[in-house]
């Protein structure tokens, strides 16, 4: 299932805070005490395995959108790999703390 959005399985809460660097001036505006507060990963919230939350997801998108199965093509992995290495893993991506 492919699904765009923030959603987080699990999270260590003040070790994301540290890496955002989010400032007062962020939250204040939306009403809220701390970016901390905010954060509720899906594991605290269900207390299921992963595989299931996913399960249950697929299954209400099927349900309430249909579904369409499909496949990474070979050709799609080969240039997900070649990202992955030329971009993705480098320390200039996976390190850069702005």
């Amino acid at each position: 299932m492919l699904h765009h959005v923030t959603m987080s399985y699990d999270i260590d809460v003040d070790k994301m805070l540290q890496v955002l660097r989010i400032g007062r001036e962020k939250v204040s505006d939306k009403g809220i005490a701390s970016a901390g507060k905010r954060v509720d990963p899906l594991r605290r919230q269900t207390g299921l395995p992963r595989e299931e939350i996913i399960d249950r997801m697929t299954a209400h998108f099927r349900g309430r959108y249909g579904l369409t199965e499909d496949h990474v093509t070979d050709d799609e992995l080969r240039r997900a790999e070649k990202y992955v290495a030329e971009k993705f893993a480098t320390p200039e991506w996976t390190a850069r703390v702005p």
